[in-house]
């Protein structure tokens, strides 16, 4: 049975609210916190306390604001619906299942037969030609922070708003970083390095790979390289990798693990790149790079091309269904993928701070404040829960 409110006289009821109106702002001075209390008169009682705080994103012009900072979320919305529901990042709800792993997968150190088991699974996985071609991380991350230590360079570009590392990394290590709009922009700029996020993370646009191709050759006849981010290829139909096709020299595919097998814990990524520059690679990260239990799994999750096939079918037909649900409620469909749609809302931001309060978090963004990203849920409670906190708030 739920608890009955707090009875209080009036003047009780208000010094109850100025106490935790005082108290929660010595708190969260720095949270901008705005309370609102309504109190009936008649029988004193306090109907409804709620606390609306504006969320911190753009707090330092320094910090890179990612999805799935629950702790973040917490704090922000302290009396939010529990459990959260998660929808910030572009990792898929229904996660590979895991086996169970034998004691020696903990203990012992990785052995090297077992990571070319790893190499050859993700190749045959990406369609890569040789599997001494793949070198697994301990996540995509670690290679995306290796990059510009390892190629050293001046003039960098990088294709559209996206996935806020790539800028970071290489401005941290002094090179001058231009975002441009499109492609042909992209190719006609005389810079060393190139980046292209492909799919695009927020709004899922795709670039051939024969152009990327074409690119790759000329940056590399001048010395320079292209990185390509295919975080969330996995899941897009037709593909439109570069590895199968990938050149020997001049490019560097960059490719997640955890988003589309719902393992992100795992932290397993990988590098497809001709022989000299996957031996750079290598030899930067390592030995024992990634862990025993996450090539063990890593493998099996890889060669099981059938759960993938599954699991991309139902994640395609669930964006459609996160597409219906918020146009329907006067959300304007941007792009995405198969794991995450991007939406645009004149009142984005209080839509951030309504579904917060739900203890529904999604992802925002404070360079575009109207933009939000949608993961898909995966349990039919879910979306349940998501469905009627839209329609409610909609009206």
């Amino acid at each position: 049975m739920a608890a009955k409110p707090p009875r209080f006289s009036p003047a009780a009821a208000s010094a109850y609210y100025l106490t935790l109106r005082y108290d929660f702002a010595v708190v969260n001075r720095a949270n901008s916190c705005a309370f609102f209390a309504r109190v009936d008169q008649s029988e004193g009682l306090i109907l409804s306390l709620s606390i609306m705080l504006r969320a911190r994103v753009d707090a330092s012009p320094d910090t890179i604001f990612h999805g799935g900072n629950l702790s973040l979320a917490r704090s922000k919305f302290p009396f939010a619906a529990a459990p959260w529901l998660d929808l910030s990042t572009g990792i898929n709800a229904i996660p590979y299942p895991v086996c169970a792993l034998s004691q020696e997968t903990w203990a012992r150190l990785p052995d090297i037969a077992e990571i070319e088991r790893l190499q050859e699974a993700a190749a045959n996985a990406y369609g890569c030609r040789e599997s001494g071609h793949i070198v697994p991380a301990g996540g995509t991350q670690v290679l995306i922070q290796w990059l510009p230590r390892l190629f050293p360079t001046r003039r960098v570009a990088i294709l559209g708003f996206g996935y806020q590392e790539h800028p970071a990394v290489w401005q941290a290590t002094g090179a001058e970083v231009t975002i441009v709009e499109d492609f042909e922009s992209l190719a006609s700029r005389d810079v060393d390095v190139a980046v292209i996020v492909n799919p695009n993370n927020p709004d899922g646009r795709l670039i051939k790979p024969q152009f990327i191709r074409d690119l790759a050759a000329t940056l590399h006849r001048r010395g320079g390289l292209v990185v390509i981010d295919e975080a969330f290829m996995d899941v897009v139909r037709p593909s439109m990798s570069l590895i199968p096709s990938l050149p020997e020299d001049g490019a560097i595919v960059l490719r997640s693990f955890g988003k589309t097998y719902g393992l992100a814990g795992m932290r397993l990524g990988f590098a497809v790149a001709g022989a000299r520059l996957a031996e750079i690679l290598r030899k930067a990260i390592g030995p024992w790079a990634v862990s025993g239990p996450a090539i063990t799994v890593g493998a099996a999750a890889l060669t099981d091309k059938d759960w993938l096939d599954k699991a991309t079918v139902r994640l395609i037909s669930d964006a459609h269904r996160l597409d219906a649900l918020l146009k329907a409620s006067g959300f304007e469909i941007l792009g995405g993928t198969p794991l995450f749609r991007l939406v645009q809302h004149s009142k984005g931001r209080q839509w951030f701070m309504t579904l917060g309060q739900a203890g529904i978090l999604v992802r925002p963004f404070p360079e575009r404040p109207n933009w939000l990203r949608f993961g898909i849920p995966g349990r039919e409670e879910d979306w349940a829960r998501l469905q009627q906190t839209i329609r409610i708030n909609s009206v």
